[in-house]
């Protein structure tokens, strides 16, 4: 029903646009290949944050320990940036980059979030279960495409919609990133949250492939929360933002 999908898209970019218009982040969701690009491009292009390689148990539940992760990663940057990486031995230098390395492919999108989001956007809830579970433990409105093989009944504002098309997930983000920088740009008016920030660097794909191809032999470099811990009820910090 084309009908339906159209005005349950104009719902979910109400809503979303009036999150951001109170100068909240929406965390942009979604991991598996056919959406990693578009989450990254388009979160990117609209100033809010991504998730598109891993998921990690814990990521908003137990924010309290990721930020401080966060705050690893832009010591770690700085040092880099500065030059104190090429002061090291080879050895010191390399065990540094590897950290960053590894906190960069989890962390890369979120570096500058500093508290938890007001919504999530994700595509495909099927894949993403554990992030709508932890959206729905904290009271996090989650937008999500819903395919016919997803529980509706989890998801705040359904976009019905085929989370493996391409062109879909590009039209369908394309859509929920215009209604956050239309809402931004309504809070940056109020003086609420600062200009546009310097263009964000990301690590390029190639790069994010190559770390992800030796952390596959490894348990996750962060302490995680498994699925079974999580919804036994081991949380972290839980206050949304």
């Amino acid at each position: 029903d084309l009908q339906k999908t159209v005005r349950l898209l104009d719902d979910a970019w109400d809503f979303v646009r009036g999150v951001a218009a109170s100068g909240r982040p929406v965390l942009f969701v979604g991991t598996k290949k056919q959406a990693q690009e578009t989450i990254q491009t388009e979160a990117a292009r609209c100033g809010m944050y991504f998730v598109n390689r891993r998921w990690m148990g814990g990521m908003l539940t137990n924010f309290s320990t990721v930020k401080k992760r966060i705050d690893r990663l832009q010591d770690l940057r700085r040092m880099q940036q500065e030059g104190q990486f090429e002061q090291l031995s080879k050895k010191d230098a390399k065990k540094l980059q590897d950290e960053l390395d590894r906190l960069m492919f989890h962390f890369d999108g979120i570096a500058d979030m500093k508290r938890l989001p007001g919504a999530i956007y994700v595509v495909d809830p099927r894949k993403e279960h554990i992030a709508v579970t932890e959206a729905n433990r904290l009271k996090i409105p989650v937008v999500a495409i819903v395919d016919s093989n997803c529980d509706p009944d989890l998801i705040t504002y359904v976009i019905p919609g085929n989370d493996d098309a391409i062109r879909a997930v590009k039209l369908l983000t394309g859509k929920i990133a215009d209604a956050c920088q239309d809402g931004r740009q309504e809070a940056q008016a109020r003086g609420e949250i600062p200009p546009e920030p310097e263009e964000r660097e990301f690590l390029e794909t190639p790069r994010y492939e190559e770390i992800e191809e030796y952390l596959e032999d490894e348990e996750d470099y962060l302490p995680t929360v498994s699925e079974e811990e999580f919804i036994g009820g081991r949380t972290g910090d839980e206050e949304a933002g």
